[in-house]
């Protein structure tokens, strides 16, 4: 038996699926693996649910929200694996955040370096040996009188990456105390939520887009209108 399954079912949150693949939009505060909590992890009831193995082809961090992909079959795994190694796949996010970025639009390039005592990314210098390369574009979609919401395009795909680059430009992602905002949000979520994937489909050679449900808050649905707009073809990085 599974200890502290949540009251949300798994079969709600498929997004979608075929033979090769399963996406589910994962809720806040829900690990996409097993970690040392011990708290029952999406991957753990995605198999209960697929009943067969499932593996996993990325993760997305424990306060945010939305798009993870599984792969059925070996074959499936490795074509995603593939395709995230060329970057030919398209992630986009949205962010919400207290304050705006310098420009309406930009892209943002810095090194990181991942602190696995702390769990915690920080940009360091560029003739920093130690530090990976990290690239995502960003563009203001819209403006409340508090927040605002940032659509993200992710480049590379490295720890913490929008969180410590939305951080250190000064645009703390709401909620996300351990990069900057000033105070947590109730339930430990942050406003970060993996929106939309794009892949080809290792069979059929097609192009695959998946959007997953925006989460259902207040402040969510204040901007769910200005979130309406088709995903664009998938980009390469100039690394």
């Amino acid at each position: 038996m599974i200890a502290d399954v949540p009251e949300w079912r798994v079969g709600d949150k498929v997004i979608y699926r075929n033979n090769q693949f399963i996406a589910f939009n994962k809720p806040v505060a829900v690990a996409t693996q097993p970690d040392k909590t011990e708290d029952v992890s999406l991957i753990t009831l995605a198999e209960r649910y697929a009943r067969s193995p499932l593996f996993l082809t990325h993760r997305i961090d424990r306060p945010a929200s939305g798009v993870v992909l599984f792969a059925k079959t070996k074959r499936a795994l490795q074509s995603i694996n593939q395709q995230f190694k060329d970057r030919t796949i398209r992630k986009k996010y949205l962010a919400i955040v207290g304050n705006p970025p310098p420009e309406s639009t930009g892209i943002l390039h810095n090194q990181l370096i991942k602190n696995s005592k702390t769990n915690k990314t920080s940009t360091v210098n560029e003739d920093n040996e130690k530090g990976v390369a990290a690239e995502l574009r960003y563009t203001v979609l819209a403006k409340s009188e508090k927040y605002v919401l940032l659509e993200i395009d992710l480049i590379t795909g490295r720890h913490h990456q929008i969180r410590a680059q939305l951080g250190a430009i000064g645009s703390p992602i709401r909620g996300d105390v351990k990069y900057g905002f000033k105070r947590g949000n109730k339930d430990r979520s942050i406003q970060l939520h993996a929106w939309k994937l794009s892949f080809i489909h290792p069979v059929s050679n097609e192009e695959v887009s998946i959007e997953a449900p925006l989460p259902s808050d207040p402040l969510w649905d204040y901007f769910k209108p200005f979130c309406e707009k088709p995903i664009l073809p998938p980009t390469q990085s100039k690394e």
